[in-house]
């Protein structure tokens, strides 16, 4: 059996792995008993060290050594997955069994500990985990090595092509337009206010209806994947044909669950977009969290947030919820992209999002350099929230708490939520010139010429190219601001109409 053939097997009993990884994240998160938890980050630890052994080992390195002497075309798709099988094994080799492990039960635990913080809005429980989440982040930095900083590590997990310095001075940039923006949707809403939802029940049956009605429009596959419930929504990929959405529901407010299946949808069509022939290897993955996020925001934002999706969905949309017999397409839009001061990141409007991505990376920039102690981040959180949005914290749960991402140990993931807006607004510009009559296509909820579009441009490539490579492959141009600015600018004049 020779060496390619070898890493081969190994890459996919590593995907079987981490497919039960997987599995048993997406029950903790959805039904696992309170009592489960301990249970559950022992077996979610001891999994993370047996991948790391199975990979990390020394006869990979010689695979890889043979492989790469042999010397593979390049772009063919045994130097792609080489490439990147190679760039994973350097990591893992520096990483000891026993830290991975270490890593794992904690953010098992953690996890636990954030949801039952956040169920009563103190930060105390879940602080002395964060406190060690932070120390095991700054260790896994320094096992693996960096250029300027500790954050550039953990970006590179995320986004290999990121680094602190660079997202720094992109959110310089970003900050005054955004705040501009931002001052002018709202001054915009204000004067063309949106009208309020009809009064509640929004009924969950009903949203769960109504949710998968539209998900399966966009052409998410549910005899290969489902939606479930959870405290913070997510998507994860079991297999090449098991795909899981999940969301939260509020019956006084239908949007809560819906754009968060929206989102997610995004996720879910990329993942299924993935060849299922290369499951199992670089090329049947994702490139990356910031193109993975571009999907999620195209399709949540620039499909879900249009006139033209609401115009054709509102009849629908009063199916399921009658009370919307006394509003219009028109006053529903509005409603969804009304841009206000806006507490919670997942439900914040189009214009005033992004401001919550630059809290987060100030945050999590200075938790692993050392310059913000875990507990000043409430503090922290609801001086500088105040600063950008004018908008006053009222408890824990509303603030430092909203979000899942640092329990998970996702130190780096916040900033490819920017990164895939503009991404997206840069795909969708692109497919407008690439697609004929794309507009007439959307406005008939004809979803298909641009889902195949994206599977052709994007999913079926795998980590083939960079983020970055991919976007200029597709676009022409370098990752860039400029059209997600127009998006924004284009999204506030239309609420002035």
């Amino acid at each position: 059996m020779n060496a390619m053939t070898r890493l081969l097997e190994r890459s996919k009993e590593l995907a079987l792995l981490n497919s039960i990884s997987a599995l048993l994240h997406w029950d903790q998160e959805t039904f696992l008993p309170r009592k489960g938890a301990a249970w559950r980050a022992e077996q979610l630890a001891h999994l993370a060290g047996l991948s790391h052994r199975l990979w990390g080992i020394e006869e990979v390195g010689v695979w890889l050594s043979e492989c790469e002497e042999f010397g593979y075309p390049e772009g063919s798709d045994e130097a792609v997955n080489l490439r990147e099988w190679r760039r994973a094994y350097d990591r893992a080799v520096k990483l000891p069994t026993e830290f991975v492990e270490e890593c794992a039960k904690t953010e098992a635990l953690s996890q636990h500990a954030w949801r039952e913080a956040r169920a009563i809005s103190d930060f105390r429980v879940f602080e002395p985990h964060l406190a060690k989440l932070v120390s095991e982040a700054r260790r896994k930095a320094d096992f693996w090595g960096y250029r300027k900083s500790r954050y550039d590590a953990l970006l590179d997990a995320h986004e290999p092509e990121a680094t602190e310095e660079d997202l720094g001075v992109m959110f310089e940039r970003l900050a005054p337009e955004l705040s501009r923006l931002a001052a002018e949707g709202i001054s915009t809403t204000s004067t063309h206010p949106a009208p309020p939802l009809p009064p509640a029940p929004y009924p969950v049956k009903a949203q769960q209806a109504f949710n998968r009605e539209v998900a399966a429009a966009f052409g998410f596959e549910f005899d290969a994947g489902r939606i479930d419930s959870t405290t913070h929504p997510f998507c994860t990929r079991l297999g090449p044909a098991d795909c899981r959405l999940t969301t939260r529901y509020d019956e006084g407010d239908f949007f809560c669950s819906f754009y968060g299946v929206l989102h997610e949808t995004g996720h879910g069509l990329f993942e299924q977009g993935l060849p299922p022939e290369h499951y199992g290897t670089p090329l049947g993955q994702a490139v990356s969290l910031t193109v993975h996020e571009s999907q999620s925001r195209l399709w949540e934002n620039h499909i879900g947030r249009s006139r033209a999706f609401w115009e054709f969905w509102f009849p629908r949309a009063v199916e399921y919820f009658p009370q919307l017999r006394s509003s219009s397409a028109e006053a529903i839009w509005r409603r969804a992209n009304r841009v206000e001061r806006s507490l919670i990141r997942v439900e914040a409007d189009v214009v005033t999002y992004d401001l919550h991505i630059v809290l987060r990376f100030e945050i999590e920039r200075r938790l692993i350099n050392g310059q913000l102690n875990v507990p000043d981040v409430p503090a922290y959180w609801n001086e500088r929230f105040k600063s950008l949005t004018g908008e006053k914290v009222p408890n824990d749960r509303l603030g430092c708490l909203q979000d899942i991402h640092w329990a998970l140990g996702a130190f780096g993931y916040f900033p490819t939520y920017t990164l895939g807006n503009l991404y997206a607004a840069q795909l969708m510009e692109t497919a407008g010139r690439d697609i004929p009559g794309l507009d007439t296509a959307l406005t008939a909820a004809n979803y298909a010429p641009l889902l195949e579009w994206l599977r052709q441009r994007v999913h079926r490539h795998g980590m083939r190219f960079t983020g970055g490579e991919l976007m200029r492959r597709i676009t022409g141009s370098e990752p860039q601001e400029a059209a997600h600015l127009a998006y924004l600018q284009r999204k506030v004049r239309s609420l002035g109409e």
